[in-house]
């Protein structure tokens, strides 16, 4: 289950730095957390679908990756993305 491209390009344009950058750590953290919300709503619906839920465990093992690093680059940064997305409380 991927993103449509309108969504994508919606949070491109929200936490990159132009319409273009996929690659910052801020966009590839929000993208992801966008993938595991969808997931989590498929779940719901489909609680036996057991191949997807160690896609989700991958995205999640992906995405605290990404937020270690960017913790230890841009602590600022890490702080509004966390604030953001409303990761933790």
């Amino acid at each position: 289950m991927s993103l449509s491209k309108s969504s994508t390009s919606d949070i491109v344009k929200k936490y990159g730095s132009n319409d273009k950058d996929t690659g910052s750590t801020a966009v590839q953290i929000a993208l992801l957390s966008k993938r595991i919300e969808d997931l989590q709503k498929h779940f719901k619906d489909h609680k036996k679908d057991n191949h997807s839920r160690t896609g989700l465990l991958q995205i999640v093992s992906d995405r605290k990756k990404l937020l270690s690093y960017l913790k230890k680059k841009d602590p600022s940064s890490y702080e509004k993305i966390i604030k953001d997305l409303k990761l933790r409380d």
